[in-house]
């Protein structure tokens, strides 16, 4: 019964959070545009769409608390009791390579990027060369994110000051920025944003505040957060590089 009354009360929290963006939706296509709904769609329809929008919500952010987070913490409290340094950072690199590479999110902006490219003529106009871009944008991402996950804890190891790693990253942006295709930009710089999605957060997350509750001297506020932006600013790099060798 505990588990059904905190679902329950999750479910509650879910729809206090959707209800500013179903206000400004409804405002808007009531007051603004004032059109009809598609004819394909029905009240029906949109009382089982916010359902399932709340249900998975919900669903989503429970397994968060219930499963990831713990088992994250879990991980890196083991990693650190273990003492090996290699075994934590191979770790650290697949669990970032792995879980981007089963991004939603990456993989719908990987697709229309290889669309974008071939009608920009960068790549030729079949399928099969669009599914090869954007499985190599993927794969570079990916390698980007588990670099950025392996630096993100050798920081937490060495407790190295996050901004200053941050700006220097940021300035190599822009230096890449100067020398990259311009086709290409773009698509690096919304690739830094994909990657901090549904399920790349909470893992690396739960691994970076695990990692510096077990390592004595380390502060999970001050150490334990600042893995996802090293997840954000690595695959910009990356992509852009891989814009300047590749076209």
């Amino acid at each position: 019964m505990p588990f059904v009354y905190s679902l329950l009360r999750q479910s509650l929290e879910s729809m206090r959070d959707i209800a500013p963006v179903l206000l400004v939706v409804g405002f808007f296509q009531l007051v603004v545009i004032r059109q009809p709904l598609p004819e394909h769609v029905t009240l029906l329809d949109l009382g089982v769409g916010l359902l399932s929008v709340v249900l998975g919500l919900t669903l989503f952010v429970r397994g968060l608390q219930v499963g990831l987070f713990p088992v994250g913490e879990n991980l890196a409290h083991a990693f650190a009791r273990k003492g090996s340094a290699f075994w934590l950072l191979l770790f650290s690199f697949a669990l970032g390579f792995g879980t981007t590479v089963a991004e939603p999110a990456l993989i719908a902006v990987a697709g229309q990027a290889a669309i974008v490219m071939s009608e920009g003529g960068l790549i030729a106009p079949t399928e099969a060369a669009q599914d090869t871009f954007a499985l190599q944008l993927r794969m570079v991402v990916a390698l980007s994110v588990g670099s950025a996950v392996v630096l993100g804890v050798f920081r937490i190891i060495k407790g190295w000051p996050l901004h200053l790693i941050i700006i220097a990253g940021y300035a190599l942006v822009l230096i890449l920025t100067l020398f990259a295709p311009a086709q290409i930009i773009g698509i690096a710089y919304d690739c830094g944003g994909v990657t901090t999605s549904t399920i790349t957060v909470p893992l690396v997350t739960a691994l970076g505040v695990g990692l510096a509750t077990a390592i004595r001297g380390r502060s999970p506020l001050l150490d334990g957060f600042g893995l996802i932006a090293f997840a954000s600013v690595m695959p910009i790099i990356f992509v852009l590089i891989f814009g300047i060798v590749a076209y």
